[in-house]
């Protein structure tokens, strides 16, 4: 960035209140349908799906705060409420003996297996069945853009704790 920083001008603006308006909305109103309908809350959710996609159903502390983008604080407190409400399992890590797994366990899978249809209904509810084909590749097609960018970019504040190899 240079520091100087101008306004947006006026598409600028419009597209930027638009996409802002948009996602927060929608977040909100997935976010609190989930909850509602399943019992899960969004990081519940990115937990899981991370977790069920990963190799064994298991991944390491900093892997998944890699994956789900939560800082090493917000990611602790939220895997200790996990495992104590029987979604996820803390084991140790083979060949690191300070080190921890966190496992999805059988409720864990059980949850997100109800969890995923629902979730798919109020992605169609809200996003998906009110664009066009060509919309949806559009907005793919930006998307992946912008996360190609942001992705490059690095993650903010990110440490040397991704340097554990277990």
């Amino acid at each position: 960035m240079t520091g100087t920083a101008e306004w947006l001008d006026e598409r600028e603006q419009r597209t930027w209140q638009a996409f802002y308006d948009m996602t927060v909305l929608f977040y909100r109103r997935i976010g609190h349908q989930l909850q509602r309908d399943t019992g899960l809350s969004e990081p519940d959710y990115t937990v899981l799906t991370a977790l069920v996609n990963a190799p064994g159903g298991r991944m390491r502390p900093f892997e998944l705060s890699t994956v789900t983008d939560f800082e090493k604080s917000r990611l602790h407190h939220h895997l200790t409420r996990m495992i104590d409400r029987g979604l996820l399992a803390k084991e140790a890590c083979v060949g690191a003996p300070r080190g921890s797994v966190i496992a999805i366990t059988e409720a864990g899978r059980a949850a997100i297996a109800a969890a995923a249809p629902i979730r798919a209904e109020h992605v169609r509810q809200w996003l998906l069945d009110k664009l066009t084909r060509e919309q949806l590749d559009a907005l793919a097609d930006m998307s992946a853009v912008v996360l190609d960018h942001l992705r490059a970019a690095g993650r903010p504040g990110s440490g040397s704790d991704d340097s554990c190899v277990c």
